[in-house]
C-alpha cells in the first residue's frame, strides 16, 4: 500500500526496542516537526482553502500525538530530551530542485510530505507487531493508521494541484531515491535513522 521501494532493515527494531527513551524523544520531535510543515504550507500556499483547512487539522493532530507521546515520556520517569537533527528527511529534501512554479513547489513538498508519513507508517508497524512493550505496540498500531492516513491525503493533494501523470512519475522517482537513502539507515535509534 505505502509504495516504498526498499523496507526497513529488521534489526532496527531490535534498536529502536533497546532504546526506546532515545526513540520517544525522536518520535515526539517529528511530531512537532510535523505539526511545523503543515503550519509553514499554510503560511507558504494561503491561496488553496481546501489545502489551508485539511493544515489546520494536520496541526491539531500531530501536536495531539506530541502530547500523547510526551505523556508516555513522563509516565516512564524520563524527561524529553534534545532534538536531533533527522538526516533522512534532510537527504530528502536534497532530492527535488530549487526553484520552479509555485504548484511545482507545491508538489514537491506534498511528495516529501507523502514519503515521510509513509515511512513512519511503515516504522510504526514494525514497532506494533515486534516490540514487547504491550502499551507502546497498542499505542504505535493506532497511531500506524493515523500516518497512513496522512500519507494518502499528502499524495492526493500532490495529485489534485499537479499535472497527474506528471506526478505520479516525480513520486516513483522520489520512491527509487528514498530507497537508495535508506540503505545507509536502519541502524540509529532514531524514528528515520
Amino acid at each position: 500500500m505505502l509504495g516504498l521501494k526498499l523496507p526497513t532493515d529488521p534489526r532496527w527494531v531490535n534498536i529502536a526496542e533497546k532504546n526506546i527513551e532515545e526513540i520517544l524523544t525522536d518520535h515526539a520531535f517529528c511530531e512537532q516537526k510535523a505539526a511545523s510543515t503543515a503550519i509553514s504550507l499554510i503560511v507558504s500556499f494561503p491561496e488553496y482553502p481546501e489545502l489551508v483547512e485539511a493544515m489546520i487539522a494536520l496541526v491539531k493532530e500531530e501536536m495531539s500525538h506530541f502530547k500523547m507521546v510526551h505523556d508516555r515520556i513522563l509516565a516512564r520517569g524520563w524527561k524529553l530530551g534534545r532534538d536531533s537533527k533527522d538526516e533522512y528527511v534532510a537527504k530528502l529534501l536534497q532530492f527535488f530542485p530549487k526553484g520552479g512554479s509555485r504548484t511545482t513547489q507545491l508538489v514537491h513538498r506534498l511528495l516529501c510530505a507523502a514519503l515521510i508519513e509513509a515511512r513512519s507508517c511503515e516504522r510504526f508497524k514494525l514497532l506494533s507487531e515486534n516490540i514487547s512493550d504491550q502499551e507502546l505496540a497498542t499505542f504505535y498500531k493506532n497511531l500506524m493508521v493515523s500516518e497512513a492516513n496522512h500519507y494518502t491525503m499528502f499524495l492526493g493533494f500532490a495529485r489534485q494541484f499537479g499535472d497527474r501523470a506528471e506526478v505520479d512519475k516525480k513520486w516513483q522517482s522520489l520512491l527509487d531515491f528514498e530507497a537508495e537513502v535508506m540503505k545507509d539507515l536502519g541502524t540509529k535509534e532514531t524514528m528515520h535513522g
